[in-house]
């Protein structure tokens, strides 16, 4: 699914200095695994999931995605690459507030260009259990109900990919808890999902960990399911 081959990403503050953000990172994600990807502030965690994304490419190295080098990409094409493969799934939410659940749900069909399928968006949110908030306007929803609705548009257009970046940052414990075990449902249908959090009880539902300091990879370990579904 996922193959990192030596990256590396350089930006320039404005006085033209260098700041590496990723030094010469190399791993493999298979199909139908849950990794987290943790680390300090400043490791390099939004910079790798910015570039798993397709938001962002490489200064050096390459990315495969399902085979597909989308390393240096235009923005129109890795734009295309992340309508087909990649689900995002994000702190806050990033939901439309004058906008009810069941549209901002169908907001991936509408940018992709499709056909708006309702039928198809009112499933997801039956799967995410907000049936029955559908009509509801984001600011009329909880964090938690927020977060599931982001998580059904992040389903919508049947990605292979879940990235998620502290889904449960904004949340309290019990709908933390409730988002996790969403997420390893999904997992066990089959979803590759990568997630970055810092909170190590959200890191105990996947099988693999990556972490990350000062921009490098410096531990990739299995670890065991102890939240898993039976």
């Amino acid at each position: 699914m996922i193959e990192m081959s030596h990256v590396s990403k350089t930006y320039e503050r404005r006085d033209g200095t260098p700041v590496a953000a990723l030094r010469d990172v190399s791993f493999s994600i298979g199909a139908g695994e849950f990794v987290t990807v943790r680390g300090p502030s400043g490791s390099g965690k939004s910079s790798l999931l910015n570039i798993l994304g397709c938001l962002d490419t490489p200064s050096e190295g390459t990315y495969l995605l399902a085979g597909e080098d989308v390393s240096r990409y235009s923005d129109k094409e890795r734009s295309s690459v992340r309508c087909r493969r990649i689900g995002f799934v994000f702190q806050s939410f990033n939901l439309l507030p004058r906008t009810t659940a069941l549209e901002n749900v169908e907001i991936p069909m509408v940018y992709s260009g499709d056909r708006v399928d309702r039928a198809k968006a009112s499933a997801i949110l039956r799967r995410v259990g907000l049936a029955e908030r559908a009509g509801h306007f984001a600011t009329e929803l909880s964090g938690g109900e927020q977060q599931r609705v982001a998580i059904a548009r992040a389903l919508m257009n049947d990605p292979p990919l879940l990235l998620a970046d502290e889904p449960t940052g904004n949340l309290d414990s019990v709908a933390g808890a409730s988002i996790m075990q969403l997420l390893s449902d999904l997992h066990q249908e089959g979803r590759t999902i990568v997630l970055v959090t810092h909170d190590e009880q959200v890191a105990s539902h996947a099988s693999r960990e990556l972490l990350l300091r000062d921009g490098m990879l410096v531990s990739d370990r299995q670890q065991a399911l102890i939240h898993a579904t039976p």
